[in-house]
Formats: structure tokens, sequence, C-alpha cells
């Protein structure tokens, strides 16, 4: 079996917990087993590297070892596929407009939550591999947070045209000529954000180009938007047994 991860790690640190390691690493072997994947999970577990880059995980980072025993398939794909390939894959998976569950919040909340944990994981794979130097791994964050946010948006945007709240041209792109505007400020505006970056906000509307149908005039629309932000701040930072996505604040500093 090829591991594309296993070959472009440079260096590994060593654990500074070897005895959560080593609990972790036959944590994960047995989860991997009842999940049917031993074969693979033996395999990189076999190679040097594969060990030593599980070890360093569950020895230096608890929430990355539960991101890896929570979804042991995720890591035998991240270790075959490699940490660019595997984002591209998240981010294209994000939102799918075509799928019915796309249209319930908390399954909505869900798939944003779990994108979140395996973003997570393989930008600190690539981080304790010394795939990726510092620049990448901001970068690889930044653009999650705006792929997470995109969705979010699209979801509430569809929504709201599905209840009879507000005219899209298109469900699919949602987005588009919607008249609603989103800046990044701070680190998500600069494209660094890290691992325990909150998200800046500011969110406007264009009365021009919104074509809000949901009654009582700019008045409504006003508090129609005002309504679609604080669904978008719960989408993104609700905690469940998911996590969350981003903090989220809105207040100018």
């Amino acid at each position: 079996m090829n591991f594309v991860l296993l070959d472009e790690i440079s260096t590994l640190p060593q654990p500074y917990d070897d005895a959560r390691a080593a609990g972790d690493l036959e944590n994960w072997r047995s989860v991997a087993a009842n999940a049917g994947l031993g074969a693979a999970a033996a395999a990189l577990t076999g190679h040097d590297a594969g060990e030593g880059l599980l070890r360093s995980i569950f020895g230096n980072s608890p929430f990355l070892g539960r991101c890896i025993l929570k979804d042991p398939g995720f890591m035998l794909r991240l270790a075959e596929l490699g940490p660019g390939s595997c984002l591209d894959g998240i981010i294209a998976e994000l939102d799918d407009p075509t799928d019915p569950g796309g249209r319930d919040g908390a399954a909505i909340m869900k798939r944003l939550r779990i994108a979140k944990s395996r973003t997570a994981l393989l930008v600190g794979a690539a981080d304790i591999g010394g795939l990726w130097p510092l620049e990448q791994i901001t970068a690889a964050l930044s653009r999650f947070a705006e792929a997470a946010l995109d969705t979010a948006v699209g979801h509430l945007l569809r929504s709201a045209a599905v209840k009879g709240e507000l005219h899209l041209d298109d469900l699919t792109q949602p987005q588009s000529g919607c008249g609603l505007t989103i800046l990044g400020l701070g680190k998500l505006g600069a494209g660094e954000l890290n691992y325990s970056s909150d998200i800046d906000l500011i969110i406007l509307y264009d009365p021009a180009i919104i074509r809000y149908s949901g009654g009582d005039g700019p008045q409504g629309a006003q508090s129609f938007f005002v309504g679609l932000t604080r669904n978008l701040v719960r989408l993104m930072q609700e905690r469940s047994a998911d996590g969350y996505v981003f903090r989220t604040d809105l207040r100018l500093r």
C-alpha cells in the first residue's frame, strides 16, 4: 500500500508523553480493526514513518489523537493521499446543494464540524511531519474557514428561498447576486489563521440588490439579515458532540 504522506515526511518530533502515545496507538489498532480497516492500519503502523507519525501525534496532541480515534478511515485516507489532496477533497465535499440533507441545519452543522476536525488533523500532520512551512499551514486553515463560511451562508440563503423569504436566481449558487457581503478581518483577512484563531467578520447587505420577499419592507429585510447573521454565528461556533467550527466575532476592535 502506497502512503504519499509518509513519503513526504522530513522530520518527526519525539512524543513528550510516551505512555499516552503507546496507549493510543493500541486504541487506534483496535478502533481500525472494529471499522474493518485492520489490514490498512497494520500497513500504516508497519511503516517506520507511519508508526512514528502516529506516536508523535498521539504523544503531543490529545485533541488530534481524538480526531484519529473517532475517524480512523480518514487517517488512512490522509496517509494514502497526502494533506493537499485531502484538503481539496474536504472543501469540494463541504456543500452539495443536490443533497436533500443539505437543507437540514443539523446535517450542515455536523458536516462542517467533521470537516473542521479532518482539516485540523491533516494540517497538524503536515506540521508535525515537516511537510508544510508556516505560511502553508496558515493558508490552509484560512482557506478552510472561507469554504466553511461559504457553505454555511449558502445553506441559510437556500433555506430562506425555500421558505419564500428571499428570491434567488439559482439555488445551486445562492450567493451569486444575493446582495450579502462578508468581509474577513484580522488573521482571516490576511490568510494567517492559526490553530486556535477565531474569525473576525463584518457582514453587510445591499438594499438595492437584495430581493427580500418576507414582508414588512426595509425593516423586515433588516430583521431578516440580522437573524441570518445570528444563525450563521450559531452554525459556526455552537458546540455539539462533534465540536465547533470557528469562534466567530462580529465586534470591531
